[in-house]
């Protein structure tokens, strides 16, 4: 299959290339811009002297051409006479006649003419040299990333700035020499600095916004500065990335960092409360991708999986987004979809202070949204010490309307076995803190800490409505409900929970480093510590049950009930009450539900815990061992601890109290406005004020009893050691080509303790024991980047890396769950390999200078030891020796392949006449394809064929502007297809997200350059969580948020 699977890709890549080339040459000409500068050849000049000085020469050319001479005037003799005549052909031939005349040579940067003395290129290889380090910054003072950085008078000197706008320039010849900046968006500009043998020099240079359209300088707006410092970023980094800027998330109306990640192209979401949650990557699901805070990897509050819950960090307190498809050796290898690394603000170069202070609405709750954040910045003590501190928080009530279904097939086809209609109140509240201090000892030796801190309370209420075991329907869509439940989730009353369930979780992250410059060396270190928790104290439930019975040969058995299962619309399947019942189960009224049927069934209590701990410990060393190369090499430590210590307790009245629902506090929690239509009423439960007032600890009226079997297997402790090394060499091959190769080593060590939980045929408890495992493992992981930079504003990549997705926390658990009662065997496998992965990925890029972007590529993933749940039947179990029907455990074998396309393009359509140049697009679209093989059914056969869970075939984002001075107005699309989220037992119950749709709508105003109003409405369209069963007629869930809408002020103050 693989071979078939192999031969059909390469014969797609083909059409696939074809598609993206024409892709390239159409949105090419759509949107037409000169990038490069005519070459000297083909520019007429004249000149009407005979004799002339190069100064006087040099102000001829530039007055009538674009071009603008560069050059250090300390090492050119500009009063030096040349001979001339009018006759030249072209500017390149004047040129040549010069330079034959003197020593001097001229090289063309786009419409930079850079003058050098011939020899001076290499003098600094004969003479003592210096270095010199540095900061691009905006007129504001801000970091400048990805700025090209270079010595006008010398050949293949320069650099680029990294995230913080810092450049270092070694083995610079000592003397006076002309620095060179470009950045697009941005004018260019120069600045001469005299470089000192064996000392360190430093600098800042400041650029300006702007972009050279013909005869005329374009300044670019506030709002597309931080698309340009993106654009710049992603530009000159070695691999693959896309890159979003602080100014950019702002752009969008992105509460979190989840719903603004959704917007890069090859990313979609899986929503939770009508919040982005987790990420997939080019259709690999969230826990084969990885998700850093300043390339430390941030720990997971999940218990059962590595996945971390982007709604937990607020969208404003990032100062960029770094999504790498293709990891370098340098990186954590677990990324096998790819990394999202989230950087923190730095401090500026000068005092700021920012702000944001709004509210809005939510149509669903009918209740205010507020939201503040602050930012101040500053460098003190003689600017050697930078500190800024942020700070945000959040209030938002909302809820969601919710339908589920679990489907079974019957002689007469597919009907609903149980069904719930459930209503969901909840109140979130985010706060997030972060701070960082960066000390420069001196321009070699500088040092820094950071914090931040992220703090999420979800108080939820939850009223279900559920019906359990329905029988088939018979000819006339008649069942028989075996029970109906009526189920409130609450807390303790009073203190935090507040009668809610409280889910409160925390990240915290804290990492100690410095950058040091030995001679030429550069080392890096940095230790971090990260702390991540899920608690739930306190979580209640009080169900009531309706279960009829008729007394048959002296016992009690069902009577149960009858409904018709109405599905005319099987998208919105729905249950109505027969006239046989006696009693409704719905309505506005709470006198149309018999409460007095519904008998208490349930009493319980329970508390959960997950912590995760990190300790990381990292050290690189960058040397280069040419002009045009370095070799970096390091290693890290990753140290974690992880537990889940869940309890669960059931209490039972001992007296008569509260037995039915109609003598329990109650409330008809029913709504006509529900969003999943009329039909769909939940009628009367439990307050969740009452639940909340009882006193479990009183012995005088409670009994609880421990039940193991609800928590016990689930509970765990776990240590996983990481050492890895790496080295890798950047070298560079002539002007335009890069290669970046290199290795990386990565051991690991894990220990996990469970428990074993033994029930017998009667489903009692006959015995818990801990069991303990430990495992490691070895991977070696080459990989190779290639850039080819076609000219200045063009770019083509090509990358080969191999990456791992280690198993998620709870497959290693040793646990056993032994069930006699329903002859069934359920196991963890601490003996699991990691997923691996070997990928290829080819990307052409193509920047525009009025800040823009148009890229296509393609890509692929091999991908091995797929981990997947398999069932086996009639096991013998080697512990005890007997045989079970069906053993679970998780197992390594599926393997799947991946291939796909993106292409996007971005741009201000600044080419067009009047108004219309404020217009603006953006958009993506990726294509995703995968096929797995190794995959069992229920019964043990082979489903090949089978698409990797998470891959939708389809993304597609889209956005349209209209920006001037003053005011920014934004329409925003985002969508994906429909794909498989978990695999069944078969066809039938294999479940699947379906397509989902967003329209967003944002803007701003301008009042002056410091303060602006803006809003935000987001799910215009109300669009639902879908989920279905085996095909998209059958529903499992539908799930409602409705739209809300956000209005506020910014401001921005910077002491000039």
């Amino acid at each position: 299959m693989k071979k078939n699977l192999l031969s059909t890709f390469k014969n797609q890549l083909r059409g696939i290339t074809a598609l993206i080339l024409l892709a390239c040459v159409s949105v090419q000409t759509l949107l037409a811009e000169k990038v490069d500068a005519q070459s000297v050849f083909n520019v007429s000049i004249s000149i009407d002297e005979n004799e002339v000085e190069l100064k006087e020469l040099f102000n001829k050319v530039e007055s009538q051409t674009k071009y603008r001479f560069t050059y250090n005037s300390k090492s050119i003799n500009l009063t030096e006479v040349v001979a001339v005549s009018e006759k030249y052909k072209s500017l390149g031939a004047l040129l040549e006649d010069v330079a034959d005349q003197t020593k001097l040579k001229f090289r063309q940067i786009n419409y930079s003419l850079v003058v050098s003395r011939v020899g001076n290129e290499g003098s600094g290889k004969e003479e003592q040299s210096g270095k010199l380090i540095g900061k691009i910054l905006d007129e504001n003072g801000l970091p400048l990333p990805g700025a090209t950085v270079m010595i006008a008078d010398l050949e293949n000197v320069g650099a680029v700035t990294n995230s913080e706008g810092e450049f270092v320039l070694s083995n610079v010849p000592a003397g006076d020499h002309q620095i060179a900046v470009s950045y697009i968006g941005y004018q260019p500009s120069e600045q001469t600095v005299r470089a000192e043998a064996g000392k360190t020099v430093a600098m800042n240079v400041s650029i300006k916004p702007g972009v050279l359209m013909g005869d005329e300088v374009m300044i670019i707006g506030d709002r597309l500065k931080g698309q340009a410092k993106a654009l710049n970023k992603q530009r000159t980094n070695q691999n693959i990335t896309n890159v979003v800027a602080a100014d950019q998330i702002g752009r969008f109306p992105d509460a979190n960092i989840g719903d603004a990640v959704k917007r890069i192209p090859g990313i979609t979401v899986q929503n939770d409360q009508g919040e982005a949650r987790n990420i997939i990557i080019r259709g690999l699901a969230p826990e084969l991708n990885s998700v850093t805070l300043n390339g430390e990897r941030i720990p997971s509050a999940e218990g059962d999986n590595r996945r971390v819950q982007m709604d937990l960090i607020p969208a404003d307190m990032i100062q960029t987004i770094e999504v790498s498809k293709a990891v370098t050796p340098d990186m954590d290898a677990d990324a096998i979809g790819g990394s999202v690394n989230l950087v923190t603000r730095s401090a500026p170069e000068a005092l700021r202070i920012s702000g944001t202070a709004a509210s809005g609405y939510n149509f669903l709750s009918e209740k205010p949204i507020w939201t503040g954040g602050l930012v101040v910045g500053d460098r003190i003590l003689n600017n050697k010490l930078g500190v800024i501190v942020s700070g945000s928080y959040n209030v938002h009530d909302f809820g969601s309307d919710n339908v589920e279904a679990a489907w079974a097939e019957g002689d007469n086809g597919a009907y609903i076995e149980e069904f719930e209609i459930r209503e969901y109140l909840v109140k979130r509240v985010r706060r997030s803190l972060s701070a960082a201090l960066d000390y420069e000892i001196n321009p070699n030796h500088k040092l820094f800490l950071r914090g931040m801190y992220n703090h999420r309370d979800d108080w939820e209420n939850r009223y279900r409505l559920s019906y359990r075991d329905i029988a088939e329907p018979d000819e006339n869509g008649v069942v028989f409900v075996e029970s109906i439940r009526r189920q409130t989730k609450g807390g303790i009353g009073g203190g935090r929970t507040d009668n809610a369930r409280l889910e409160d979780q925390r990240v915290r992250n804290v990492s100690l480093g410095g950058d040091h410059f030995l001679g030429n060396v550069k080392l890096s270190w940095a230790t971090t510590y990260a702390r991540a928790s899920e608690e739930r104290p306190n979580e209640r439930y009080a169900q009531y049950e309706a279960q009829p019975e008729v007394e048959i040969d002296g016992e009690d058995e069902p009577q149960g009930m009858l409904f018709i299962q109405n599905l005319s619309d099987p998208r919105k399947p729905f249950m109505q009450p027969t006239n046989g019942n006696g009693f409704s189960l719905g309505g506005n009224d709470p006198s149309l539900v018999n409460g007095s049927i519904f008998e208490l069934d349930e009493l319980t209590e329970e508390n959960q815990l997950t912590e995760e701990t990190d300790w990381n410990t990292r050290l690189d060393l960058q040397l280069p061992i040419s002009d045009r190369a370095f070799i970096k090499f390091g290693g890290k430590l990753r140290m974690k601890e992880k537990i889940r210590d869940n309890d669960y307790t059931e209490y039972s009245f001992l007296n008569d109290e509260f037995e039915t629902l109609d003598v329990t506090p109650n409330a008809d929690y029913s709504d006509p406005d529900y969003l999943a239509g009329e039909n769909y009423q939940v009628g009367i439960f439990a307050t969740e004020g009452w639940l909340g007032s009882l006193n479990f600890n009183d012995t005088q009226r409670f009994e609880g009893e421990d039940l193991p079997d609800e928590y016990l297997p689930s509970n765990y402790t776990a240590t996983e050691d990481i050492i890895a090394a790496y080295a890798m060499i950047d070298q560079q091959i002539g002007d335009k080509l890069s290669v970046l190769a290199g290795m990386r080593m990565e051991r690991t060590d894990i220990e996990y303790t469970g428990n074993e939980l033994v029930l017998d045929v009667e489903g009692d408890i006959a015995g818990t024991r801990s069991v303990s495992d430990q495992d490691s493992y070895t991977n070696l992981l080459p990989g190779v980047h290639v850039k080819y930079d076609i000219n200045d504003y063009s770019v083509l990549r090509f990358a080969w890396t191999n990456t791992i997705a280690r198993p998620n926390y709870f497959q290693l658990v040793p646990f056993r769950e032994v069930n006699f009662e329903d002859n069934e065997l359920l196991v963890g496998n601490p003996e699991l390999s990691p997923t691996v992965s070997m990928n290829f990925d080819i990307m052409a890029e193509h920047y525009f200078k009025s800040i823009g972007l148009l890229s296509a590529g393609v890509f692929y993933k091999d991908i091995d030891d797929f981990i997947y749940t398999n069932q086996t039947q009639d096991f013998v179990d080697p512990i005890s020796g007997n045989t079970f029907e069906t053993l679970f455990r998780p197992e390594n074998g599926g393997n799947a392949e991946l291939y796909g396309f993106e292409l996007a393009a971005q741009r201000q359509l600044d080419f067009l006449p009047g108004v219309w140049r404020g217009l603006g697009i953006y958009a993506n679209y990726t294509y995703n394809h995968s096929s797995t093989e190794g995959v069992t059914n229920e019964d043990g056969d082979l489903r090949n064929g089978l698409d990797l869970p998470g891959t939708a075939d389809h993304l597609f984002n889209a956005s349209l502007s209209f920006e001037n001075e003053k005011l920014v107005i934004r329409v925003s699309l985002n969508y994906s297809s429909d794909y498989i989220d978990e695999v069944g037992g078969d066809a039938f119950s294999d479940r699947y997200y379906d397509e989902q749709l967003f329209v967003d709508l944002n803007g701003s105003y301008a009042f002056t350059p410091q303060l602006r109003f803006f809003f935000e409405a987001n799910n215009l369209t109300n669009q639902p969580l879908r989920y279905y069963q085996g095909t998209q007629d059958r529903t499992m869930q539908m799930e409602y948020y409705n739209a809300r809408f956000n209005a506020g002020l910014k401001f921005d103050l910077i002491k000039n």
